[in-house]
């Protein structure tokens, strides 16, 4: 009886004299049980909300009956979701919220690699992962110059030359974002030109200039540039062919299988010219090569292939973008360890229209002030894109792949491009585009060009395969591999910024 008095004398309005009324009235007991259990309730949702423990299963205290009707919770209840999670308004209506920056190393996530032939785009899948789940996604690099981390989203560009292997063993699936081959090589340009070599040309000529004895003209630089772009032409389909086929090692320029040393020969484009990675040299036009696998693809868990192509095109496309949503959504499901923290269902299509109708989270390639810059190419360059996409087209049509939902998904994207590319050199070849210096014109059409300037000077006579010109190719072979150290080191100090700025945040508590 003492003690139950020290038990009941905690309730402020209880006195010593209600008490002894309690006490004596039959019912005494029941009313102390319940004022204990209701003390016991208290102290348990001060540490955890006893709604959230309850409905969720985690209280100790909460006899959950398994054929009872499931009430519908939202994932913002869940003790390890509560963060910035896109809020669920009930309805199909939302509200985005920017993900958690801070990552837990103790989570176990299901992590997806998001790898893309080098473009903006694949930030506009990121974006997605990131509202569905309120989990940040880390770039490659951030990965191999910052370090490891828990981060379940990895944007990647491997293999291209443009990307890295930065995350090690972290990854569990992969997708593959899909973008127009011709918009492609025009973000390739800027890569080259707007990103590397305007803003970079005088300190790589100054450095250049010490191992050369003349700097070369602009036209020049547009012929190796258009030779260079119709490089990333196979490129792009050996990209695609890479992770369709789960990593199979193959030549870039002959899509010839390839053995691993030549591989690695591919992997340093900037160590080796064209003319020395020939796969006849290296490889031997009648060797026969067994099937070999980039040995990274044995770290993920369901391997390279992936598990679904994403297009970003589709994504901002106001008819079909909701189902691209829904595509990405439901590849995040596939596995509870990322799946629990997705969004519901219901909430998709708002989450589409915050990113891409709203235009919520961060800047992408579509929000640039200024409209990106328009190039024509010429016949020999878009004939060398239909080509390509033909070839992919043509392979993954044919069994055994006519029967992988990935592979249906790449050949209708692709069929849609070509059609555009297919257009556009109709429209070119009936005069209805006209091409300037600074296009894409390739090494064909600047030959006739040429040729054409040299008949019209009087007296003179059309040069042939650029008879009498100076070659620099090693010029610019060499400052390729200046540029690249210098944007490496720039992508380093950027990286470094971002770590001690994150660092900052954690010490003070702002993230």
């Amino acid at each position: 009886q003492q003690q139950t008095t020290q038990i009941l004398v905690v309730g402020p309005s209880i006195t010593m004299e209600s008490m002894s009324r309690i006490l004596k009235a039959k019912r005494a007991l029941p009313v102390l049980f319940v004022a204990a259990i209701v003390t016991l309730l208290v102290e348990d949702a001060l540490k955890t909300p006893v709604l959230n423990r309850s409905l969720r299963r985690q209280s100790s205290y909460a006899v959950v009956q398994t054929n009872a009707p499931q009430m519908h919770v939202p994932a913002t209840l869940d003790l390890p979701s509560q963060r910035s999670l896109s809020l669920n308004l009930g309805g199909g209506d939302c509200k985005w919220t920017p993900p958690t920056y801070h990552v837990p190393d103790d989570i176990d996530f299901y992590k997806t690699v998001i790898a893309g032939f080098p473009s903006g785009d694949k930030r506009m899948i990121f974006l997605q992962m990131e509202a569905l789940t309120g989990w940040p996604a880390k770039d490659e690099w951030d990965f191999e110059h910052i370090g490891m981390s828990n981060h379940p989203f990895i944007k990647a560009n491997y293999p291209h030359h443009e990307g890295i292997w930065g995350w090690e063993d972290e990854a569990d699936q992969v997708v593959m974002m899909v973008r127009n081959i011709r918009k492609s090589m025009v973000e390739y340009h800027d890569i080259l030109w707007d990103i590397g070599y305007a803003k970079t040309w005088e300190d790589a000529t100054l450095f250049l200039d010490r191992l050369y004895s003349e700097r070369p003209p602009l036209s020049d630089f547009l012929v190796w540039r258009d030779e260079r772009v119709l490089d990333e032409v196979d490129w792009y389909g050996w990209f695609i062919d890479y992770y369709m086929e789960g990593g199979l090692l193959r030549d870039i320029f002959t899509h010839k299988k390839t053995t691993k040393h030549h591989w690695d020969m591919l992997m340093m484009p900037t160590v080796y010219t064209r003319a020395e990675l020939d796969y006849d040299l290296i490889v031997g036009a009648d060797t026969v090569v067994e099937d070999a696998y980039d040995p990274h693809c044995a770290t993920v868990t369901e391997g390279c292939a992936p598990v679904a192509v994403i297009s970003a095109e589709n994504l901002r496309d106001y008819t079909r973008g909701k189902a691209e949503t829904a595509l990405i959504g439901n590849v995040l499901k596939r596995d509870s360890r990322i799946g629990d923290y997705v969004i519901e269902q219901e909430t998709w299509d708002c989450i589409w229209s915050e990113l891409i109708e709203n235009g919520k989270g961060l800047k992408t390639v579509y929000d640039r002030p200024t409209p990106e810059a328009e190039y024509n190419f010429s016949a020999e360059m878009l004939e060398a894109m239909i080509n390509e996409l033909s070839r992919l087209i043509t392979k993954y049509s044919a069994s055994p792949w006519n029967t992988k939902i990935t592979a249906n998904k790449v050949v209708t994207l692709l069929t849609e491009h070509r059609t555009l590319i297919q257009e556009e050199l109709d429209d070119l070849l009936a005069g209805r585009r006209v091409l300037t210096e600074k296009d894409f014109l390739g090494p064909k059409e600047r030959e006739r060009r040429r040729n054409l300037t040299s008949e019209n000077k009087e007296g003179a006579t059309p040069t042939t395969d650029q008879e009498g010109e100076k070659d620099y190719s090693r010029y610019f072979f060499a400052m390729d591999q200046k540029l690249l150290e210098v944007r490496r080191i720039d992508t380093r100090k950027s990286l470094y910024k971002k770590r001690k700025e994150a660092q900052d945040a954690a010490k003070n508590g702002t993230f």
